[in-house]
């Protein structure tokens, strides 16, 4: 294994490309080589965040064995009692990732084992789950996320991002003089993620201010999950070496645009890496194969459930309306239905027409139960060669409630409260995530939503306090 010879810490081979492809022993040299002294054995808990023990070198064949134990009931999603045994992390080593902001540690993406046995409430187990089943129909799927997120100075100020202390303008997007102003920071991160391998094509300041996306190559849907997981750890350490930190709130400010995290999906075919999604003759003139339109079918018929998993916090819902930033329309999918390269949709199949696009989803998402939702689902619709419709190719946003529903248009869920009531009535929720993490994970977005139901805003105070 050759060693990348980029500033950014990564290792030559691509993270996750072939697992049990990537010998042990061989990584370990290599990372003997590189100054690594520790060791994360990371696995992502029910919100997708990153959690592990730190291990020394000298512990590698151990930890590579699943020496780490974890009590899963001191973590959120992981449906354990206090009484039962242990979940034990077993790091994939084709995700090895040398930290960019410390290069004696290294971290690798786990999978949770459970009395010798896959553990079956691992977010990573639930994917790899789903991705068995593809392969057995023959296909893989391709990922790629368009990740946007704020970023804020340390201490805030204001609730504002002052960083490049200009004054705000109505329409940011793409404005050079603030993509400038950041330039210290979002350049070390953007070099970090090219030391990395990730293949970072563009990435601009967005619709509100302090508001950036990083587009990055797709890569396999396990690959792009971990990396989604890492990204997150990665550009709050980058942002705070310079006196920031990054937010990956979905709407962290009202008067603002919010940030998505879209997911772009396309399948392949195991045997030879072929995108199947692709049909310059498409007749329904999207460049969209028949299976493409199958699985958007069934990605169109479990849209509500997949929201609740794509937009996971209170929060997202208050990005999911149709106008309300500064700039007029929000861009955000309020809608259940499908187009071409028309972002009034949910599912949008860009211009080339080798994949499609779901919008709804934002940053704060585990990508993990994010991409086995909407994998499980477009693979129901190929097994049950279901049909989408003819697609939407107008601005849905300025049609009447009349118009939307003689066309047979209905809205998403409109609160974190409706796209549970969503999920729990999908059978395929609890087929994807299992029974354990499917009562786990309902039960704990339920009461988030009963404690903000609870909670007594300033709005309210500044409403009612003195109404009479």
């Amino acid at each position: 294994m050759a060693v990348s010879e980029s500033t950014g810490g990564g290792l030559a081979y691509r993270p996750g490309a072939a697992e049990g492809a990537v010998d042990a022993a061989a990584l370990k040299a290599e990372l003997i080589e590189r100054g690594v002294r520790f060791l994360l054995p990371s696995y992502a808990d029910m919100h997708g965040a990153s959690k592990a023990k730190m291990v020394p070198m000298s512990h590698f064949d151990q930890m590579m064995g699943g020496s780490e134990l974890f009590t899963g009931a001191a973590l959120d999603g992981v449906p354990q009692q206090v009484n039962e045994e242990e979940v034990a992390a077993h790091p994939d080593p084709g995700s090895c990732l040398i930290l960019p902001w410390q290069t004696d540690i290294a971290w690798f993406a786990s999978d949770l084992q459970c009395r010798g046995a896959a553990f079956e409430a691992c977010s990573r187990n639930i994917l790899n789950r789903v991705r068995t089943r593809a392969a057995e129909m023959g296909y893989g799927m391709y990922l790629g996320t368009e990740i946007e997120f704020f970023v804020f100075r340390e201490p805030e100020t204001d609730g504002l991002p002052t960083v490049s202390g200009k004054p705000h303008l109505d329409k940011p997007a793409y404005d050079v003089s603030r993509l400038l102003d950041n330039f210290h920071w979002i350049g070390d991160l953007v070099e970090a993620m090219n030391g990395l391998g990730w293949d970072v094509y563009s990435f601009d300041h967005e619709d509100a201010i302090g508001q950036f996306e990083i587009d990055f190559a797709y890569a396999d849907a396990l690959t792009m999950a971990d990396r989604f997981v890492f990204f997150r750890r990665l550009a709050d350490e980058m942002a705070r070496r310079h006196g920031y930190f990054a937010s990956f709130m979905p709407k962290p400010m009202m008067n603002y645009s919010g940030s998505g995290s879209h997911y772009n999906m396309s399948l392949y075919d195991v045997a030879d890496g072929r995108n199947l999604f692709g049909d310059p003759a498409d007749p329904r003139g999207n460049r969209m194969s028949a299976l493409g339109y199958r699985f958007i079918a069934g990605l169109l018929r479990h849209l509500p459930a997949i929201v609740a998993v794509a937009a996971p916090s209170v929060n997202s819902y208050k990005r999911l309306i149709i106008q309300g930033s500064m700039s007029g329309y929000t861009w955000a999918p309020v809608f259940r239905c499908y187009g071409g390269n028309n972002r009034t949709n949910s599912l949008r199949i860009p211009l080339a027409g080798d994949r499609v696009e779901l919008r709804a989803t934002d940053p704060m998402c585990n990508p993990y139960l994010g991409a086995a939702m909407v994998l499980a689902a477009g693979l129901e619709g190929i097994a049950e060669e279901l049909d989408p419709g003819e697609p939407r190719m107008g601005n849905l946003y300025v049609r009447s409630a009349s118009e939307l529903a003689a066309e047979g248009i209905e809205m998403l869920p409109r609160s974190l409260a409706e796209a549970l009531d969503a999920f729990e009535a999908d059978p395929l929720s609890e087929a994807v995530f299992g029974p354990d993490m499917y009562q786990a994970w309902l039960s704990y977005k339920r009461q988030e939503w009963l404690d903000y139901m609870n909670h007594v805003s300033d709005w309210e105070t500044d409403r009612y306090l003195r109404f009479y």
